[in-house]
């Protein structure tokens, strides 16, 4: 009899969103438990975290010293590493440590703050190891995760796409915000995937999908300046999940020598 594939669901610095995702499955979690053995899943209850996988899954940010040791140890017993989630891809939004005095923040909170493991940045799984896949979302799609199971499965990384959440919008007949409302809006450079669920009920998109890859964040900051934002609340659209990923930083960055 063979062997099914074995995959893991690793945890660093995050809210477990993406875990929770993954359970929210419902039946089809069933389903997905008859094609593949889960090796380490904490959330869930397995715990192996160094046995070798077939796909090692990871949500969180490389927050620590310990979270760097950890993240090569998995790189090193998975065929493929797959990051869910807006601070595996990019730091989340604990990354916004990256723009201050992490020093000075910890001496002024803690007593004794040389005890702590905690590094200055918050970093993406990327910038410390290979990445095959990166999903993302915040939290990230379950539809998304299952699909890409199902691929590299087969040998096939899933391809990555570079639509933004205005043809999503366009698709199921949504009344632009943005053009309709002037409501400052982050969908023109936002990846799709998430099905456009904050225009459908007549709010913003706010780029919990990260930016796409031909995304124009200048033109976009500036259409938000033409509505009225202050330098600081455009600084702030940039800066928010994905404040460590280009162009939110650069762009992010621009406004806060004007504020």
């Amino acid at each position: 009899m063979t062997a099914k594939p074995r995959i893991a669901v690793h945890k660093f610095s995050s809210c477990d969103g993406c875990q929770l995702a993954l359970l929210n499955l419902g039946n089809n979690l069933l389903d997905l438990a008859a094609l593949v053995d889960v090796g380490h899943f904490a959330e869930a209850g397995p715990l192996a975290e160094d046995e070798p996988v077939d796909i090692a899954f990871v949500e969180g940010s490389i927050s620590t010293a310990h979270d760097r040791e950890r993240i090569q140890r998995i790189r090193t017993h998975s065929n493929y590493l797959v990051t869910i989630g807006a601070c595996a891809t990019s730091g989340g939004i604990q990354a916004l440590r990256n723009l201050a005095d992490a020093g000075a923040w910890r001496s002024m909170i803690y007593p004794h703050p040389e005890y702590l493991d905690s590094l200055d940045t918050s970093t993406g799984i990327s910038d410390h190891v290979r990445v095959d896949l990166e999903l993302w979302g915040c939290p990230v799609s379950s539809a998304q995760v299952v699909s890409a199971i199902r691929s590299l499965l087969y040998g096939v990384v899933p391809a990555q796409s570079a639509e933004k959440v205005c043809a999503e919008c366009k698709r199921a007949n949504q009344v632009c915000v943005l053009v309709a409302h002037g409501t400052p809006c982050m969908g023109p450079l936002t990846r799709g995937g998430c099905g456009a669920i904050c225009p459908s009920f007549g709010r913003d998109c706010y780029g919990c999908y990260g930016p796409t890859p031909n995304a124009n964040a200048p033109a976009l900051a500036q259409r938000f300046q033409g509505l009225g934002l202050l330098p600081r609340e455009i600084r702030d659209r940039f800066h928010d999940i994905h404040s460590a990923r280009e162009p939110m930083q650069t762009e992010g960055l621009r406004w806060v020598e004007k504020s």
